[in-house]
Formats: C-alpha cells, structure tokens, sequence
C-alpha cells in the first residue's frame, strides 16, 4: 500500500534484542491525524516494536522517522517534544501525587530547573481533565488500581502535546466504559489536533472500528498492514491467531466457539437475530443444530453458519424456494424436533411459515425458546 504524505514511517525496520533481530523488513507509515493500531497474537513482538519505535530498544537496523527526519539522531529532549509514550510497564514514582505524575509530561518545555510555569500548570488541568481524572490529582499514585494508573499515564502523554501518541495496550486494566472513553480520547487528539496515534490493542473489535490502519504481526515479518477493510477480510482474523477451534465474525466483532459435533438434534426456525441467542445456547451445551431457511444477508446468517454445518439458506433479496423449503423439511424430519426462535412470518419468509406448518402436519414437538427444549430433553433423559 502506499501512503501519501507520510508523517510517521518506518523503512526496512529490525527489531529485537542483544543484536539479534526477531522481525524485519517492517514498512508502515501514516499521516498526521491517524490511527495506526497493530494486533497479533500474544509473543508476537508487538510491544518489541513499539518499543523500538520509541527508543526504548535499539533497533537492529532500518529506519524510524517522524516528519521525515529519523529519530535516531534525536536528543531525548527533542524526542519527548515530538512523540509521547504510554508503555505498559509499570513506573513506580516514589511518594508522587498523579498531578506530579501529569507534570512529568512537561519535562521537553520546562527550563533546567523543572520550574513549572502557570502555561504548564493549565496543561497538567486540561490532561486531567481531559482522561476524567481531576479528582485524582491530589492522590498518592501509589494507591491508585490499575485502570486509574492507565488514565493517568495517558494524561502525562497528553501534556506533552506530542505530535505522535505511542501507547502499548492503552486498554488494559480498563472496563468497557473507560475503554470507550480512552479510545474516544485518542480518536479526537487524530482527528481534531491531528496527532498520530500508533498503538497496540488485543481486542480486535475495538482497533477494527478506531483505526485509519492496521498492523497484523507474526512471525518474523508483518503478516499484514493496511485498512480495516482490507484487514478484516474473511479468513485473516483465523490466520493471524492460528484459530482451529471458531472463528472470529468480523460483523459483528465477536468470536464464536467451534462447532457441535454430530447429526443436528433440532432444527431452528430463526431469522432477524431471534436465532442468534438460540444457537449460541446450543453450542454452550455442545448441542448440534440445523437452521433454515435464512436470507444470506439475514442477521442470523453469520452465526449459523459459524456454529452449524446444516444451515439452508437463500440469496439475499430473493424470494425462498420450494427446492430450499424441501431442504429443510427434510432436515427438520430428520431431527425429529423445532424450536421456533419467534421470528414473525411476513411474505418474505413465507416458506417458514409452511415449514412450521409442515412440522405440524409430521407431529413434530415444537419448542419456544432453546431453553423449553433443554428442559425437556432433560426430562426426557436425553
């Protein structure tokens, strides 16, 4: 891929340790007021490379530049007033408020004394309230969990007003409500300072819906690097972690479990997402499944297919056939029992309607939710 006006670039990066480079060839770049998020399995070398990026490890060979001058050369002065980091290792100040913490960030702007001016003091205010943690100011650092230490290392990055933000799972610790927050944090220093944002996150989700690009990191190259279009495609999600047991449904941004093992033992009648919490109940009691008959651009479609085998479906926008209806009666014969998830039956999904009357006709037991099916099976012994 190229990228015009390219802000932030490695060309030909090495990295690793004692010399030894553990993965190379690494060319990413990015403008200004962009986020740039790599992801990859746990040991993949994600927190090497952000840390190589920072000067934190030197690197083995190749290049690191930020508004085309390699940082190498840099003073550590010169650095801080360019890039910011938040690291995942732990700093243990001594006897530190978090203010004292947030003030470290004005560390490139301060004389040779560390003299805060009233400029620096307004800066710490607006980091802290900035990561919603000006309550904390006055607090030992010590003291704080994990998450408020998170929110108060990204407010000493943000005084530094860098013009890149190097953050190593900035999400860690972090409850879904703070991880909102901080991302939607970063999502404004992008794109209303335009700062460049380069981090690490593990939920792949979240770095799918935030980020302009994406790194996929493994083995001893990128395996990827491009758009979360381009990223997500079907397949690479499964490559990147290796994953034989599920499989991640980049729709919805979720990973289903494997498949039920077998002859399906009930036919789900579904559609509109009535069936998606049906399915998943089956394969939490390793129950396998048929479903049917689903548009392919039906909501359910996607999780019926990653958690059963014996899925009838029809093409999207088109209506349901008398071939797809046999298909599923015979199905439906088959395993002898229905649940109706409650979807209603209009005219485009007529042939459900006929389906259950078919289920009727045969004296088939039919059930309203998985869970009156498991009770009675449990009754039933089976």
């Amino acid at each position: 891929m190229v990228i015009s006006m390219e802000y932030f670039k490695t060309e030909d990066l090495a990295v690793g340790y004692r010399g030894r480079s553990l993965i190379h060839d690494i060319n990413i770049g990015m403008e200004k007021g962009k986020i740039l998020t790599l992801i990859g399995p746990n040991g993949a070398g994600k927190s090497t490379i952000l840390k190589t990026i920072t000067r934190h490890l030197a690197r083995i060979g190749g290049t690191v530049a930020v508004g085309g001058r390699d940082i190498q050369g840099w003073s550590a002065k010169e650095l801080a007033s360019q890039v910011a980091v938040v690291l995942t290792d732990r700093i243990r100040p001594e006897l530190m408020t978090c203010g004292e913490v947030v003030a470290m960030g004005r560390y490139p702007y301060t004389n040779a004394m560390g003299k805060m001016t009233a400029a620096d003091k307004e800066a710490v205010s607006r980091a802290l309230q900035r990561v919603h943690a000006t309550e904390l100011e006055e607090q030992d650092f010590s003291t704080l969990s994990d998450g408020q230490r998170q929110r108060i290392m990204l407010a000493r990055a943000i005084c530094q007003e860098p013009q890149v933000i190097v953050l190593d799972e900035p999400t860690a610790y972090l409850d879904i409500r703070f991880k909102i927050e901080l991302l939607d944090i970063l999502r404004e220093m992008a794109h209303e300072e335009g700062t460049a944002v380069v981090m690490s996150l593990h939920e792949i989700d979240l770095a799918s819906k935030i980020s302009d690009y994406m790194v996929c990191v493994k083995g001893d190259t990128i395996a990827a690097f491009g758009t979360p279009e381009e990223i997500m495609k079907e397949g690479v999600i499964e490559n990147l972690y290796g994953l034989e047991k599920g499989n991640y449904n980049r729709l919805y941004g979720s990973v289903e479990f494997g498949r039920p093992e077998g002859e399906p033992r009930v036919f789900v009648v579904a559609g509109g997402g009535y069936g998606t919490e049906v399915y998943r109940l089956l394969q939490k009691c390793q129950i396998p499944f048929a479903t049917g008959i689903l548009h392919e651009n039906d909501i359910d479609c996607p999780v019926a297919s990653a958690l059963s085998g014996h899925v009838v479906t029809a093409p999207a926008f088109e209506e349901m056939t008398e071939e797809q209806l046999e298909q599923a009666s015979a199905l439906m014969q088959k395993a002898g029992t229905l649940i109706h998830a409650g979807t209603p039956i209009g005219s485009t999904n007529r042939m459900n309607g006929r389906l259950l009357e078919l289920a009727e006709e045969m004296q088939l037991p039919v059930y309203r939710s998985a869970g009156e099916w498991l009770e009675a099976q449990r009754q039933n012994g089976n």
